[in-house]
C-alpha cells in the first residue's frame, strides 16, 4: 500500500539539494498540518505510553522477566509495530508522516523507546527491504504483531564505526548446504528476549553477509544483561554463535552485500531516532517546567527568575526548530516514496520506501545528530532546573538524563554522522545529483562586485534574506573546500574537523530554513504566530554565529593568501542580520510554558 499523500505539482527537493535551491512554504509539511486521523493516533499512542509504558517505568528498568516482552505485545495489537508494513505481511500501513507521529510519542517511552525501535527499525526493516518473499511471510506477521522480537547483530568487540571489519565468520558446510556461523557479537538490544537474529558475518572471511538466525538454535548463546549508564530497561548483552548450523536459504539478500543492508537500513534509523529525541525532549521540556513552578525560593516559584526562564525558553526553541526540520524531512521522504510507487515501472513498496532513505541520507545523518543534541541540551537543562534534586534518582529528571546520552552514539556516532553528513553531499555532486559548482563559482563572482542592497520585502523579508545569505556562506566554504581538494592541497578524509565544522553549518542552514518554511507557513494560513516569530528571531541570530565561526575555522584551516581574504570577506558580507532583544524574546517564549504548566508549542 503506498503513502496517501495530496498530489502535488511543484518539483520536490532531491536530497542535499537545499542547499543551493529555495523552498516555499505552502509546499513544507508542518507539524500544525495533521489531520483528524492523524491526531486521533497521536493521542492512542499517548494514552499507551502513559498508560502502559510509564507506570511500570521502574519495573521495566529493573527488568522485570517478561514484561518488555508484554509491552511490545500490546504494542503490536495497537497497530504500533508494523505502521510501516504492507498488510500481505501483517502490518497496517501508514504514510510516513504517520509513521513519524508514531515515532515521536514512542519517544516518550524513554528505555522502553529503544526496544520498538531496534524491533521495528534495524529488526523489521533488513527483512522487509531485502528479505525473499519466503522469509518476509515467515517472520514479518510476528513481528507486526509482536509475537516475534527482532535483534539486530552488527557490532563487535573490534568493530563499532568499522562495521565492516567484522571477524564474525560464516563458513560453508562441506556438502554446501548450510554455513555454521562463529563469532562474538556486543551491545546487542533486545537480545535478551528476542526470537530471530539479524547476523552479519564474513562468508569465507572475506564476504560481509545478512543472515537470519533463530535465538534458540544449537550453538547461541548469550552473555549477561551490560549494566549500562542508562537505558537500564532495555536489554543488551553479548550474543555468542559457536559453529550455530544454518541453511543457505537464511541468508538475508546477497552473499557479499551484507553492507548495503547494514547502511541503508541506517538511513531510516537515524531519521527516527531524531523524530524519538523530539518526543523525549517535549516531554522532558514538561518535567522542567512543572518543577520550576512548583520549586519556591526567595518567597516565589523558580519559573520567574529570569536564569530559569532563559532555561525553558531555549529548551523550547530547540525543540521547536529540530521539530520543523524533521516534519519538513517526513514529507521529503514520503513524496519520494509515493512518486517513485505511483510512477508505473514496477517498483515495490519496499523498493520506494528504500529509495527515498537514500536520496535523504544526508537529511537523516544530520537530523540524529540535530536531535540528539538538542535533547541532550535540554535534559541537561532540566536537571540544572531541579538544582541538587536533579541528582537524585527520586525525580524524573535524573532519569531521563541517563536514557539520553546514548543517542549521540546509537545508529553511528554524531562524529561519523557529520562525517557523512558532508562526505554523502559532495558524492552527489560529483556524481551531477545536485549542482554545487555552478552555485558556488556564482557567489565567488559575486564577492569581487559591490553589494547590490536590494532587500526582500514583505513579512519575513529579513529572514527570507539572512537565510539566502546563510547559504551563500556555506557555498563559500563548501566550495573552497571542494577546491582545495581537487587541487591536491587537501585531503578532507584526513581532515575531520574541517569535515565536521561545515558540516555543523549544514545543519544550521537545514534548520533555519525548516523554521522559517514553517512560520511563514503559519502566517499564511491566518494562525497567531507571535510566539513562533519570536523563536524563529532568537533562533536565527544565534545561527548566524555559529554559523560564521565554524566557516572562519574552517577556512583558516586550510586556505591563506589572497582566497582566504576574499572568503572571509564573503562570511563578514553575508553574516549580518537585524538586532534581536533575545531577553524579552525568550521571556515571552516562556511565559506561556509557565502559564500552560508544559510544554505548549
Amino acid at each position: 500500500m503506498a503513502d496517501v499523500v495530496d498530489s502535488k505539482t511543484t518539483e520536490v527537493l532531491k536530497g542535499s539539494e537545499f542547499i543551493i535551491k529555495d523552498s516555499l512554504p505552502q509546499d513544507t509539511f508542518t507539524p500544525e498540518d495533521t489531520n483528524e486521523e492523524q491526531d486521533m493516533i497521536r493521542g492512542m499512542v499517548k494514552d499507551f505510553v502513559n498508560t502502559e509504558i510509564e507506570p511500570n517505568y521502574k519495573a521495566l528498568e529493573k527488568q522485570e522477566e517478561g514484561l518488555a516482552k508484554a509491552k511490545l505485545l500490546v504494542a503490536g495489537e495497537l497497530g504500533l509495530l508494523g505502521p510501516h508494513i504492507p498488510e500481505e505481511y501483517g502490518g497496517m500501513p501508514m504514510d510516513t508522516n504517520t509513521n513519524t507521529i508514531i515515532a515521536e510519542e514512542i519517544g516518550y517511552a524513554g528505555c522502553f523507546s529503544v526496544a520498538v525501535s531496534a524491533h521495528t527499525g534495524i529488526g523489521m526493516l533488513p527483512i522487509f527491504y531485502y528479505g525473499s518473499e519466503e522469509q518476509k511471510k515467515q517472520y514479518l506477521p510476528g513481528l507486526c504483531s509482536g509475537e516475534l522480537v527482532a535483534s539486530y547483530c552488527l557490532t563487535e568487540p573490534s568493530s563499532g564505526s568499522d562495521a565492516l571489519a567484522a571477524k564474525t565468520k560464516a563458513m560453508p558446510t562441506a556438502d554446501g548446504k548450510h554455513y555454521l556461523v562463529s563469532g562474538q557479537k556486543m551491545w546487542i538490544t533486545n537480545s535478551g528476549f528476542a526470537d530471530v537474529f539479524i547476523v552479519f558475518a564474513q562468508v569465507d572471511g572475506d564476504k560481509f553477509t545478512g543472515f537470519l538466525i533463530d535465538a534458540t538454535a544449537e550453538g547461541v548463546s548469550l552473555g549477561a544483561e551490560e549494566d549500562k549508564l542508562g537505558i537500564k530497561g532495555s536489554s543488551t548483552r553479548q550474543v555468542f554463535f559457536e559453529n550455530v548450523k544454518v541453511e543457505k536459504s537464511a541468508v538475508l539478500g546477497e552473499v557479499g552485500k551484507g553492507h548495503l543492508i547494514a547502511f541503508n537500513v541506517l538511513n531510516v534509523g537515524r531519521f527516527k531516532l531524531g523524530v524519538m529525541a523530539l518526543g523525549a525532549a517535549k516531554r522532558n521540556a514538561r518535567v522542567g517546567i512543572k518543577y520550576a513552578n512548583e520549586r519556591h525560593q526567595f518567597k516565589q516559584p523558580i519559573a520567574s527568575f529570569g536564569a530559569i526562564q532563559y532555561k525553558l525558553a531555549e529548551q523550547a526553541i530547540q525543540i521547536y526548530a529540530v521539530e520543523s526540520a524533521l516534519y519538513r524531512t517526513s514529507m521529503l521522504l514520503q513524496q519520494k516514496a509515493q512518486a517513485l510507487y505511483d510512477n508505473g515501472k514496477g517498483v515495490s513498496y519496499a523498493e520506494a520506501k528504500l529509495i527515498a532513505a537514500e536520496e535523504y541520507a544526508v537529511e537523516c545523518a544530520m537530523l540524529k545528530v540535530m536531535g540528539s543534541e538538542m535533547l541532550d541540551y535540554v535534559v541537561d537543562e532540566t536537571v540544572q532546573i531541579h538544582g541538587g534534586n536533579g541528582f537524585s534518582e527520586e525525580y524524573e529528571a535524573a532519569r531521563h538524563y541517563r536514557d539520553a546520552r546514548i543517542n549521540r552514539i546509537f545508529e553511528g556516532t554524531n562524529e561519523i554522522n557529520r562525517l557523512l553528513t558532508l562526505a554523502m553531499t559532495l558524492k552527489r555532486a560529483m556524481k551531477g545529483h545536485i549542482d554545487l559548482v555552478g552555485p558556488a563559482w556564482a557567489v565567488q563572482k559575486e564577492l569581487t562586485s559591490m553589494p547590490t542592497g536590494s532587500k526582500t520585502e514583505g513579512a519575513f523579508g529579513a529572514e527570507v534574506d539572512v537565510v539566502k545569505n546563510m547559504k551563500k556562506i556555506l557555498l563559500i566554504v563548501a566550495g573552497g573546500a571542494a577546491k582545495a581538494q581537487m587541487d591536491g592541497t587537501l585531503d578532507l578524509k584526513m581532515e575531520q574537523q574541517i569535515t565536521m565544522n561545515i558540516s555543523d553549518v549544514m545543519m544550521d542552514v537545514f534548520t533555519c530554513e525548516s523554521l522559517l518554511l514553517r512560520v511563514q507557513k503559519l502566517a499564511l494560513k491566518g494562525g497567531d504566530v507571535t510566539i513562533p516569530t519570536h523563536i524563529l528571531e532568537v533562533f536565527l541570530f544565534d545561527a548566524l554565529d555559529r554559523i560564521a565561526k565554524n566557516t572562519k575555522d574552517a577556512l583558516c584551516s586550510f586556505a591563506e593568501g589572497e582566497p582566504l581574504r576574499m572568503m572571509l570577506m564573503g562570511v563578514k558580507r553575508y553574516a549580518k542580520y537585524k538586532t534581536v532583544n533575545v531577553r524579552d524574546a525568550r521571556r515571552a517564549i516562556a511565559k506561556p510554558l509557565i502559564e500552560a504548566n508544559e510544554y505548549c508549542y
